[in-house]
């Protein structure tokens, strides 16, 4: 089936790049970079498609008020920020772009990894505050450390093939990914009852869904490491944020 867009509603600054793409195909598009839950509500009606980034949250209600409204893209990966099950009840395609900012989003978490082990930010902050503390901020090799990601997806491959280039030993969990093709971006596939005990670093690359929220609790930090290092690029929800708080201040959590 092929569905016919005329009208389409771009809104949280998504790239100029969008518009010109739907022009170019004779797609009228209304630009807004900033909009309110309420005035959401009052456009989407007018429009055949919605394309949003992580700011806008359709709703149930935005969606029953898009009465004409036949897709809506979302312009990154995640899709936590739009109620899937009642777009699917109303006929609504939602897509995403998973792989737009993969190798972005790898960069990041590389460089926070690098952080945490060389303490880069506390370090610049103590010297612009006049104080030179090289001791105090040494830090730690990252060759022969193990990092755990969890979720290989594009990000996590991207993070395993680049951090074993630093002499991490690489293991991950991911139900959907089979241990060889792990073994080709040089990860050890584990169960995640294995990989606890075992990470120095863990990096999360998951999307936030109900069984992964709160995936990182206070169960989970008492089976790791004294110190354990977490990077979470992904979504805040994976993360119990008291039991998080709790791990960094008994120093469980580094």
């Amino acid at each position: 089936m092929v569905l016919q867009i005329k009208s389409v509603l771009v809104v949280d600054g998504v790239g100029a790049n969008c518009t010109e793409i739907l022009n170019s195909h004779g797609i009228s598009v209304t630009n807004k970079a900033k909009i309110s839950k309420e005035e959401l509500l009052q456009e989407i009606p007018k429009y055949d498609a919605l394309v949003v980034r992580s700011a806008s949250q359709v709703t149930k209600e935005v969606l029953e008020a898009g009465k004409n409204l036949k897709v809506v893209g979302r312009a990154g990966a995640g899709v936590d920020n739009i109620d899937v099950a009642t777009a699917g009840q109303r006929g609504v395609g939602v897509i995403n772009a998973p792989g737009a900012n993969a190798l972005s989003a790898c960069e990041l978490t590389c460089s926070l990894i690098l952080n945490l082990s060389r303490h880069v930010v506390p370090a610049a902050a103590a010297l612009r505050a006049g104080r030179w503390d090289r001791a105090l901020y040494t830090g730690t090799e990252l060759n022969g450390k193990t990092l755990a990601i969890l979720g290989l997806g594009r990000v996590g491959r991207e993070v395993a093939v680049r951090m074993h280039a630093f002499g991490m030993k690489i293991i991950g969990y991911d139900p959907f990914v089979t241990a060889e093709q792990c073994a080709s971006f040089h990860a050890t596939k584990m169960e995640l009852e294995q990989i606890w005990p075992l990470a120095d670093y863990i990096t999360l690359h998951t999307p936030l869904i109900e069984s992964t929220k709160n995936f990182i609790n206070a169960k989970v930090l008492g089976q790791c490491k004294k110190g354990i290092k977490i990077v979470n690029v992904g979504r805040g929800g994976l993360i119990q944020e008291r039991d998080l708080l709790d791990g960094l201040n008994s120093g469980q959590v580094t």
